[in-house]
């Protein structure tokens, strides 16, 4: 191939010999005519998979490990109340769709980024820079929406994951307590209870970053598995037939199945720190990549206990299937405790976004003494969260009040928000079904945060009534 003589280094690159000079040159550097279709079409030329570069890049199965553990919360316990309120049929369709929707957002989300990674340059965002850059790369009428949508999402996911990390110190505690009561034959004040898990969650958040935190989610998910098993043990062992029980239930009652529903598998804000984090991030969608994986195990799984949970107690279900079990049986015992050790090693996974967030905000501050700013940022993050607890230890209705309003907002109207405005450019489809879809997600996020909001203030007025 023939090339041009420089005056620099006696040659040119390739790009040099196709770009269109504009004839004029200052000290030694020629100048050239850019095209704006031009630049775009180097940019997706950019490989923003090939060029990341991770200190401790995670595997697809330590991805989906985590994911798993994400969306297998103790909101899964209170599926059986899901299907009390939509009847049992009514129930599976309402769980799939359900989890449909809320897959799709994460989806949509990962895909977004994905586009936005070419049109930038770069290799990993945030949720927050996601929502930031669609708006900075979208139509003009966006731009000014840039820094309001990159401090919604922040404010919004830092606001529900903390406040959720201090839900779990007391879950953990209540689940303790209800063993210890049983043999110690009196109460255990919760507060000293949770002012003991201070330090060993301290330990936790002290682990680095989501390669190392993969062990944990695995025992997690192994204590999760095995407290599941012995309360399905208990669900079938004397089940009734299937005619005990209505198919579907009162229509004004679905809604509140719904939003169950939803809060217990929402996981929007580990989506992004989870795909940041892969050594293959392109395997985190497709029709059979991670997302989908993990979210159709997790779906079937959330449709055998609601099912089943309803009906072998029918009316008498209570909001956490554990409540239903014998309180003098060791198997139920054993079920809280496991459920205990897979919250406490859930709690690291959850609080990683909330120090994520905060570390992003201070690493601009330390640059001296970097990991030493770090693990004093974790230390005393994890000290609130705790004080919080034992300050209330009646908070879990106020933060399911401030999760219906955040995840309404955040896992499903922010991520359809961002992909209106990120493919603004090419168009919604034929005869704009996308807009007529991210329309349905929308009212649906509209019912659950009415919904979700009137569950959490009947369970705060209800406990200040006791």
């Amino acid at each position: 191939m023939d090339t041009e003589k420089s005056p620099q280094n006696g040659t040119v690159t390739e790009l040099e010999t196709f770009l269109p000079k504009d004839n004029s040159e200052a000290n030694g550097v020629t100048k050239y005519k850019v095209k704006g279709d031009d630049f775009e079409a180097l940019n997706y030329e950019f490989d923003p998979f090939k060029a990341r570069q991770l200190e401790h890049p995670v595997s697809n199965m330590d991805t989906l490990t985590h994911l798993l553990k994400a969306s297998l919360g103790t909101g899964i316990l209170s599926m059986p109340a899901a299907f009390k309120a939509s009847g049992l049929v009514m129930g599976i369709f309402s769980t799939i769709l359900v989890s449909a929707i809320c897959t799709h957002c994460s989806y949509i989300l990962v895909v977004c980024a994905h586009e936005l990674y070419r049109r930038s340059g770069k290799t990993q965002m945030s949720f927050s820079d996601v929502a930031e850059q669609a708006c900075r790369n979208g139509p003009k009428w966006a731009h000014k929406l840039a820094v309001p949508a990159r401090l919604i999402v922040l404010i919004g996911i830092f606001i529900t994951y903390f406040f959720t990390c201090s839900c779990y110190c007391v879950i953990i505690a209540k689940n303790m307590n209800y063993v210890l009561e049983h043999y110690l034959h009196y109460e255990v004040n919760i507060r000293m209870l949770i002012a003991m898990l201070l330090i060993p969650l301290i330990l936790l958040a002290y682990v680095p970053n989501l390669k190392y935190l993969a062990p944990f989610s695995m025992v997690a998910n192994g204590c999760m598995a095995v407290g599941l098993g012995i309360t399905f043990y208990y669900l079938v062992a004397d089940i009734p037939p299937i005619s005990d029980r209505p198919l579907v239930a009162n229509i004004s009652t679905l809604p509140i199945s719904a939003s169950i529903t939803m809060f217990a598998i929402e996981a929007i804000g580990v989506v992004m720190p989870l795909e940041n984090h892969m050594a293959s991030p392109q395997s985190f969608t497709g029709l059979c990549g991670v997302l989908n994986q993990g979210m159709s195990f997790v779906t079937l799984i959330y449709v055998l206990l609601g099912f089943f949970g309803y009906l072998r107690y029918g009316d008498a279900t209570e909001g956490s299937i554990t409540y239903n079990l014998p309180e003098d049986a060791i198997p139920a015992q054993i079920v809280n405790i496991l459920i205990a050790i897979a919250v406490f090693c859930t709690f690291g996974l959850q609080f990683y976004v909330c120090l994520d967030i905060g570390w992003n905000g201070l690493k601009d501050k330390c640059t001296k003494h970097p990991v030493l700013g770090q693990y004093m940022m974790r230390t005393a993050m994890v000290i609130i969260c705790v004080a919080i607890a034992i300050a209330v230890p009646t908070i879990i209705p106020f933060v399911s009040l401030i999760g219906a309003f955040c995840f309404s907002i955040l896992g499903l109207i922010v991520p359809v928000g961002i992909e209106i405005i990120t493919f603004w450019g090419k168009g919604f489809g034929a005869y704009n079904w996308k807009i007529v879809k991210d329309a349905v997600v929308v009212v649906v996020a509209i019912l659950a945060f009415i919904f979700g909001s009137k569950m959490a203030i009947q369970d705060i007025v209800e406990l200040y009534r006791k």
